[in-house]
Parts: structure tokens; C-alpha cells; sequence
């Protein structure tokens, strides 16, 4: 591969949204020790992929530019790098990349964040779990310590968000720990959003909804709250006495309340997730697909030269599931 070119979606500066990536031909990259170069088969958008773009994670990422985008990938080994001994030519795997590169024909990916993909498995599938399968995995396994296999104490669990990217895993994970699920969502994914699980679904834009009422009466065990900004006031009087928020997208009101809730040892506590991505766990989630325990809801599908389509939807905020761009 080495001299030879592919095509790639990149930036070049902070900001500009969809309108600043630049459809470019580059070359195809060369894996190091440790790592092997995919012919890439599907790739998942995820919010922190514009993000980083505004800037939101400066200096730290892009540690350069000009930068390709995406990190949640599946695709096709086509060359290994020294020392490589786990993978072969012709491997079809998922991978989570470190930084970015998943818009492109072609990636280089480190073995230890690698998994071979199962036949059961699509390609876009595959795609679609590192961030946010891995997300609603560590959020609910260590946040709020839900045991998956159902032996724990019965929690009642709301999430926000429930028919996007994480929350539509975070209620299908709940449901596996024996959770009883309480779920937000827009009105016309109630219907979906029940399939995945949930006991009770809220729409958002009802009063009900904005103020995150159980229907039932429940008390929350902990929150996985996985949309736009809400207040603590709105959150704590729907908590049982020692529950917590966790909260995936925290702002500057998020982290002052962290702040003080800690500081004044409060029962009830918001807790700040980030996701640290293990292969063992990205396996765990395959292993449940193949077992026909975890499904995979698709927004929709872009080629690479629709990419800014893709990413335009993604900002807007209102996909249902996972958003995927096919080189």
C-alpha cells in the first residue's frame, strides 16, 4: 500500500461545522508496531466527533491538523505491522481508533483496541458500538454498578435520550441487569424505544416528560443522562435517597454541582462518565449481538462523499440511533 492513495474526509481548522470538511485524496497510511491497517467497511458518527471540531476538546484533540475525523470503525485487515500476532490478513474486525482517521477508504488501528468481528455481525453494526455501545456499558457496570447478568439488587434506572446512539444500548444493558427502565424520548420513537425495553417511556416535550416524572411513582436509583443540559432542581426530587445522575455531557452547571454535592457529602450525586474503551468490553457487547441479546438501531447511511450530511445530521441532534457513513 505504501505510496499509494486513498480518499479521505478531513478538516483544517476549529469550527466551521459540515461546511468546513474538505473531501481530499491523501495517502494511504502505514501501520506501526502494534498496529494494522483496515480497508474500511462502515464508520459511526458520534457527537464527540463535532465537538472535537468546535473545539470543545482543545489543545488535546486534533492533536494536529489538518484532521480526519471518526474513531468507531469495522473493516478489513489488509496489512499488518510488526510484532502483530493476533490478526491476519483478511480478518474482518471492529476497532476503536486512537484520534480519529475513520472517514477514509483506509485506517490504521492498534491491536489492543481491535476485535475480530463475528459473521453475525455487520459491518455496520460493528461500527456502531465503541463509543456509544462502550459508553452505556461503563456508565451503567461502573457508574452505577448494575450487574448485566441480573444477579444484583433490582435498580430503577431512568435514561435520557433513550432512542439515540447510547441510550439506545444503555436500555437494552438496563433491562439485562434486571432494571426497571423509565426512558425519554421524542413522541415518535416511544413505540421504539418500548421495543428496546423500556417499562415506561416519557416524552420529552410533555410536562410529564420535562420534569422527568416516573409514571408509575418511582424513585430513581440513578440517572444515565444522555441529553442536553438539565438542571440538578429538575433531577433531585425524582431521586431515591442515595441516587445519582450520571451525566455523559456534563457543562459548567454539571461540574459546579459536582462540586458542591461532594464537598457537602450528599447522598445524592452526579457523577461525571468518560469513556475509557477495553476490548474486553467491546467483546462483551459482540458476544450479546451474536446471542441475539443487543440490537443495533441505524438512523441512517451516507457514503463517504456524503459525509457532510452525515455530520449536518449528527449536529442537529434528533437521530434515532446510530448514524453511519460507508467508504
Amino acid at each position: 500500500m505504501e505510496g499509494k492513495l486513498m480518499r479521505a474526509v478531513q478538516y483544517d481548522r476549529y469550527g466551521g461545522g459540515a461546511a468546513a470538511l474538505k473531501n481530499v485524496v491523501v495517502p494511504i497510511p502505514t501501520p506501526c508496531k502494534g498496529e494494522v491497517l483496515l480497508k474500511l467497511e462502515a464508520t459511526a458518527l458520534n457527537p464527540i466527533d463535532w465537538k472535537i471540531q468546535k473545539g470543545m476538546l482543545r489543545p488535546f484533540l486534533p492533536t494536529k491538523f489538518p484532521h480526519v475525523p471518526a474513531t468507531d470503525v469495522a473493516g478489513e485487515v489488509v496489512k499488518v505491522g510488526a510484532e502483530v500476532i493476533n490478526f491476519k490478513l483478511g480478518d474482518k474486525v471492529i476497532a476503536a481508533l486512537t484520534g480519529g482517521g475513520g472517514l477514509a477508504e483506509y485506517a490504521v488501528a492498534k491491536t489492543d483496541l481491535t476485535i475480530h468481528r463475528p459473521p453475525q455481525v455487520s459491518a455496520v453494526e460493528g461500527a456502531s458500538f465503541p463509543v456509544a455501545g462502550l459508553t452505556a456499558h461503563g456508565a451503567l457496570t461502573q457508574s452505577v454498578g448494575l450487574k448485566l447478568d441480573g444477579t444484583g439488587a433490582r435498580k430503577n434506572i431512568l435514561i435520557t435520550a433513550a432512542s439515540g446512539g447510547v441510550g439506545q444500548f444503555a436500555v437494552q444493558l438496563a433491562k439485562l441487569g434486571n432494571a426497571h427502565v423509565t426512558a425519554t424520548c421524542g413522541s415518535r420513537n416511544m413505540d421504539l424505544v418500548r421495543s428496546l425495553g423500556a417499562d415506561e417511556v416519557l416524552d420529552y416535550e410533555t410536562l410529564e416528560g420535562a420534569a422527568l416524572r416516573s409514571p408509575s411513582g418511582k424513585k430513581y436509583d440513578a440517572v444515565i443522562h444522555c441529553a442536553s443540559p438539565v438542571p440538578w432542581s429538575v433531577f433531585e426530587p425524582n431521586l431515591s435517597t442515595d441516587g445519582k445522575v450520571v451525566d455523559l455531557s456534563p457543562g459548567a452547571s454539571a461540574m459546579w454541582t459536582f462540586v458542591v454535592k461532594k464537598l457537602t457529602l450528599s447522598k445524592k450525586q452526579l457523577v461525571m462518565f468518560i469513556n475509557s474503551p477495553k476490548a474486553e468490553n467491546l467483546q462483551f457487547l459482540v458476544e450479546l449481538v451474536k446471542q441475539g441479546k443487543l440490537k443495533t438501531v441505524i438512523d441512517s447511511t451516507f457514503s463517504l462523499s456524503g459525509a457532510g450530511a452525515a455530520w449536518t445530521k449528527s449536529i442537529d441532534g434528533h437521530a434515532t440511533g446510530k448514524i453511519i457513513v460507508e467508504p
